[in-house]
């Protein structure tokens, strides 16, 4: 938990001039204003509003840490008073813990110099909360921005990730990160298949960096990524299956071939799919061995003085059987399903 400041800095001095929210907004009706001219009144507008609303939720979060620690410190230990101040401003528990997580934020890039206060005014309030998330150096390089004076939206900030990412990341080839440098291909697409490249081990990362940088162009990039996406979630799902586990398939043979194809994406999804019946099977048997336990025992307690707990039971006995039958919806359909249960030898 980032501690409160010794001296808190007062974040609202970081408007050099006070904050007027009665704009006068321009007239939809007047034609001889510009679109251009038009959008940007009103974006001008928009972004006071935003920063103003940062400044009070920081400060409000700020508020709600006080009254949260006050109470740690000899309150009611169950934080009953903390709730119930927050009841009594209709304000939710995660709306609150939000609020004081946007607060320890702020504090944490002003203690730690990452920030200068003179420049909150540039930020939005998504941009900051985007920022507060990202890391030390992403953050260092939006904080000097800020002090430029640039309007920090987040926008600025995925840039500006992106960008980090693409040049500091040891899984892009030097032929790649010299086209960055030199401008010729943007952070923005390489930096989702640095992204997918982490998530690989390494024994699949060389073919994937050797044909990007034998074509380092942005249809090259753009299919590698999808390829890198769709190699990890094979991956990820086969790991998961356990029929597969269970059985002689050579899985990278599997996948060569899923590669020469180019269907990888549809063997991905196999596997994906495989994965997510075998688990709604085994949340099924577990779910029919519960409602066959407590059907049993309502039988054992009912009799002929409860004929309608009988008829409850009756009824749900399509379900707590062996043969488990459930209509598909309003159509005529029927699913019958059969539980046979064998022990491993």
């Amino acid at each position: 938990m980032t501690e409160l400041l010794d001296s808190p800095i007062d974040l609202t001095s970081a408007f050099a001039e006070p904050i007027d929210l009665n704009f006068q907004l321009p007239d939809p009706e007047d034609t001889a204003i510009p679109d251009l001219e038009y959008q940007q009144q009103l974006d001008n507008a928009w972004s006071v509003c935003d920063r103003f609303d940062l400044q009070t939720d920081i400060w409000r979060g700020r508020i709600l840490r006080a009254i949260r620690d006050r109470e740690k410190q000899g309150g009611d230990s169950r934080g009953a008073g903390f709730l119930n101040w927050l009841k009594d401003r209709e304000i939710s528990k995660s709306q609150a813990y939000a609020l004081i997580q946007l607060a320890n934020s702020a504090d944490t890039l002003l203690s730690e110099g990452q920030l200068d206060p003179s420049s909150i005014n540039n930020f939005s309030k998504r941009a900051f909360l985007e920022t507060a998330k990202s890391s030390p150096e992403v953050q260092h390089l939006v904080s000097e921005a800020a002090h430029k004076g640039d309007h920090i939206t987040r926008r600025e900030v995925k840039q500006l990730t992106d960008e980090w990412t693409t040049m500091n990341s040891e899984l892009l080839p030097s032929e790649v990160k010299e086209k960055a440098a030199e401008g010729f291909m943007s952070a923005r697409h390489l930096a989702p298949l640095v992204k997918e490249l982490e998530k690989l081990p390494p024994s699949h990362l060389s073919a994937i960096q050797e044909e990007v940088a034998e074509s380092p162009d942005l249809d090259t990039v753009k299919h590698l990524t999808s390829n890198a996406r769709n190699l990890s979630k094979y991956l990820d799902a086969a790991a998961q299956v356990q029929t597969l586990q269970n059985s002689s398939l050579d899985l990278e043979m599997a996948l060569t071939e899923a590669l020469r194809l180019d269907c990888l994406n549809t063997a991905a999804d196999l596997v994906k799919q495989a994965s997510q019946l075998e688990q709604t099977v085994a949340k099924v048997f577990t779910t029919w061995k519960r409602l066959s336990s407590l059907s049993d025992r309502l039988y054992v307690d009912t009799g002929a003085s409860t004929p309608h707990l009988r008829s409850l039971l009756n009824c749900l006995s399509r379900l707590s059987s062996e043969v488990i039958e459930v209509q598909l919806g309003d159509t005529e359909q029927i699913i019958r399903l059969k539980i046979l249960t064998t022990e491993n030898s």
